[in-house]
């Protein structure tokens, strides 16, 4: 990627995919398509089962539980139940964090003194 242009929003499947085909050009790309899958299936089938995923220099995601709770409606002043609920936590890593600073550092000391006021 050229310094000019900037990179996508969001990072699809299929940007995954492409961008390790090109890194790996010895692998077909339905051997890189088979990996990303196999590999995403194995990192939900494992939070699916409440298990905690931790890959070194990245981060962790695990799962955290919220138990049912007493809530009102603030339209009819009703008493109610919130049934309970599941949420996917993610905690970067020390690399990913350091890396994402510098990125931050770079990126503000690259802009001209008057963008500066706001990151």
């Amino acid at each position: 990627m050229s310094a000019m242009m900037k990179p996508p929003a969001s990072l699809t499947r299929g940007d995954l995919i492409a961008g390790l085909a090109q890194r790996f050009r010895y692998l077909p790309r339905t051997h890189v398509d088979a990996g990303v899958k196999g590999l995403l299936d194995l990192l939900c089938d494992a939070l699916a089962a409440g298990e905690r995923i931790e890959i070194r220099g990245f981060g962790a995601f695990s799962i955290h539980r919220r138990g049912p709770r007493p809530a009102c409606n603030p339209r009819t002043g009703e008493q109610l139940v919130l049934g309970a609920r599941v949420r996917l936590h993610f905690r970067p890593g020390k690399e990913l964090r350091e890396r994402l600073v510098a990125s931050q550092v770079s990126e503000t000391a690259s802009r001209p003194l008057l963008d500066r006021r706001t990151p």
